[in-house]
């Protein structure tokens, strides 16, 4: 039995908590808001997960010492652009030779263009880090469907702690060095995936939906590879599998934030009605600004990105991508 430390009370910090409180460990889930708190701590539930029951044995605080003190290891879970800022509030209490840090968001930090594993060890030099990633919604994971994640660090201790402790009939752990490939994995992935809700958006068919899968990981990888990542780990779970799940399922929220603007929703409008953060929005900026500083071409990545910034219509978008350059596979 563990004593985790949970800092974001989201839908995915809180799928996790009961993930690992059904499996008889010790959970505190630290949140920002004080209504968040009383409301799983009294109600046992989280707004967005309407089906999910939190165990009793999960405790919510707003106290990041309350929730840090005695974890055998940390799950950061806040949306990434507020790693830096929530690491930098939550550092004095961390051990850093007894609490390994794992990442469990997706995606980039905008202005210095990082990581979230760098962010990390920014704040934090000494820290052991790791991240968790795979082909994960959370409200499936609160329910107990079958999931499958990879662990990644470079540090063995983490990779056997992580595997041993979040292993169970329901859900299966893989271990991988490339914690640099499984990171990149998880925030590309969520670019491909509003393009696929902008296909839906404007009625395109299954013809489309896979070419844009497909062409979408050749483009991620692409990136991924001059970025440090190695070309195995983004046909993997935290890749192709990624990829799938998030592009096909109306769980998705980056997918349902591409469905509305493809529909004719303005930025500002596809944002209020999903509610949440979509780490696609931030990490599109961040992704097309890398591509161009590698020189890496990525015409699917483009076409999204003058969309939301320059006025491009999804239609006019579809027909620059078939009508490009005619090459080889």
């Amino acid at each position: 039995m563990k004593t985790i430390a949970i800092i974001g009370s989201g839908t995915w910090g809180v799928a996790l908590s009961i993930h690992l409180a059904n499996l008889g460990n010790n959970v505190k889930v630290w949140s920002f808001s004080e209504e968040e708190r009383d409301f799983i701590n009294t109600e046992r539930k989280c707004k967005f997960l309407p089906q999910a029951v939190i165990p009793d044995s999960v405790v919510c605080s707003t106290n990041f010492q309350e929730v840090i003190d005695d974890a055998d290891f940390i799950l950061h879970v806040t949306p990434s652009k507020f790693t830096r800022s929530t690491v930098k509030q939550y550092k004095e209490y961390v051990n850093p030779k007894k609490q390994p840090i794992i990442i469990c968001s997706k995606g980039f930090e905008e202005d210095t263009m990082k990581t979230l594993d760098e962010v990390i060890l920014d704040e934090i030099p000494n820290a052991r880090v790791g991240a968790l990633a795979g082909p994960s919604h959370a409200e499936e994971v609160s329910l107990a469907i079958p999931t499958l994640l990879v662990i990644a660090s470079k540090d063995e201790r983490i990779l056997r702690d992580v595997q041993n402790t979040f292993s169970s009939v329901t859900m299966r752990l893989y271990t991988s060095r490339d914690i640099k490939g499984v990171e990149l994995g998880g925030a590309l992935k969520n670019i491909i995936a509003f393009c696929a809700g902008l296909a839906t958006g404007i009625n395109l068919g299954d013809n489309t939906f896979a070419a844009l899968i497909t062409r979408g990981l050749k483009e991620l990888s692409r990136l991924g590879v001059e970025l440090g990542g190695k070309k195995d780990t983004f046909y993997g779970l935290t890749g192709l599998g990624d990829l799938i799940v998030t592009c096909q399922s109306e769980h998705s929220r980056n997918r349902r934030a591409g469905k509305l603007i493809g529909e004719g929703k303005t930025l500002d409008e596809t944002k209020k009605i999903v509610g949440m953060t979509i780490e696609c929005i931030d990490n599109i900026e961040v992704a097309h600004s890398l591509a161009e500083l590698h020189g890496i071409e990525m015409p699917i990545l483009d076409a999204v990105y003058k969309i939301l910034y320059n006025g491009l219509k999804p239609e006019e978008a579809l027909e620059m991508l078939m009508t490009r350059d005619k090459k080889a596979e």
